[in-house]
């Protein structure tokens, strides 16, 4: 079978590609190689797919169903092997090759995950967005554990310290959004003064990260993990569905008040929701322009002003 890289792969990996990157050009051989090393039946490429790995529904050697999911270094997918392992299928999908034959150095395993079956195709996206919400928080809650002893995972801080160089390079190329840059960059600085908790976050969780399941109804997918505070996980799912927000008359009112139901719901303080809510928006509005994507830049950046 020929595993040709879906646009919105090519399209995701060229914006962000560093030079003399080639991932994208070994990925039909690096795909070949892991479905044959695991005698793997192949059934289809998953499209459009995600803008950052391969996903291929496959079939293990005994029938089982499966996902292969290939994803390039920068994508840090050995961070997640660790991540879904730590979790073992509690809140998140499940991991079906021990951490021992990937994360330990098994010829051949690097950046590749042999996953549980979800059902690709129903996330929580297609439930109304007040139900959305309850499921979407109701899944990231069991989430929230300690780290393993000894981990090597990002800290948010550290994360949010490379981001905060690139958006001040940002404002100093686009003096309009110079404004909004100073406050999320501030916000950030008060917010690391005293984090309440330190814990292992999903680290990139949106309702289009959470896919129905057979196991448990809703299983958390795709983790980037961070380890750091609730609120800072939490601050991606504020902005779901952000173009829905933004068409609506009333959509800076219900923005706060979205921050201060899901603030209430997990347990998480108010204002340090909204300020990494502030962060992240601003950080991913900044990012979307320097790449040339206009109208989600526009989308996010007014989105923060609400804020």
């Amino acid at each position: 079978m020929a595993f040709e890289p879906p646009r919105r792969l090519v399209r995701a990996l060229g914006e962000t590609a560093p030079e003399g990157d080639d991932w994208l050009e070994k990925l039909p051989g690096l795909a070949r190689e892991a479905v044959e090393r695991r005698e793997l039946t192949v059934e289809r490429v998953q499209l459009p797919g995600g803008r950052s790995s391969l996903v291929v529904l496959v079939r293990r050697a005994d029938g089982t169903p499966a996902v292969l999911k290939l994803a390039p270094p920068r994508a840090r997918p050995e961070s997640e092997r660790v991540a879904l392992a730590h979790w073992g299928g509690r809140g998140a999908v499940q991991l079906l090759e021990p951490v021992s034959e990937g994360a330990e150095g098994a010829e051949g395993s690097e950046g590749v995950l042999l996953l549980e079956r979800l059902h690709p195709d129903v996330s929580v996206r297609t439930l109304p967005e007040a139900k959305a919400l309850l499921e979407a928080a109701g899944t990231l809650r069991r989430l929230w554990v300690d780290p393993p002893e000894g981990h090597v995972f990002e800290t948010v801080a550290e994360r949010t310290g490379r981001q905060a160089k690139a958006m001040r390079a940002g404002a100093d190329a686009a003096p309009e959004v110079a404004p909004l840059v100073d406050a999320a960059l501030s916000a950030r600085e008060e917010l690391l003064d005293s984090p309440p908790e330190h814990r292992l976050l999903h680290g990139t969780f949106r309702q289009s990260k959470v896919l129905s399941g057979d196991r448990m109804p809703w299983l958390a997918v795709g983790p980037d993990p961070v380890v750091g505070e609730h609120a800072f996980d939490l601050a991606r799912l504020v902005r779901d569905r952000v173009e829905d927000l933004i068409a609506q008359p009333s959509g800076a009112t219900t923005t706060r008040r979205r921050v201060r139901r899901l603030a209430e719901s997990l347990e998480v303080d108010r204002d340090r929701l909204r300020g990494w809510t502030l962060f992240r928006a601003v950080e991913s509005g900044v990012r979307a322009r320097r790449v040339g994507r206009e109208r989600d830049a526009e989308l996010l950046l007014e989105f923060a002003s609400w804020l």
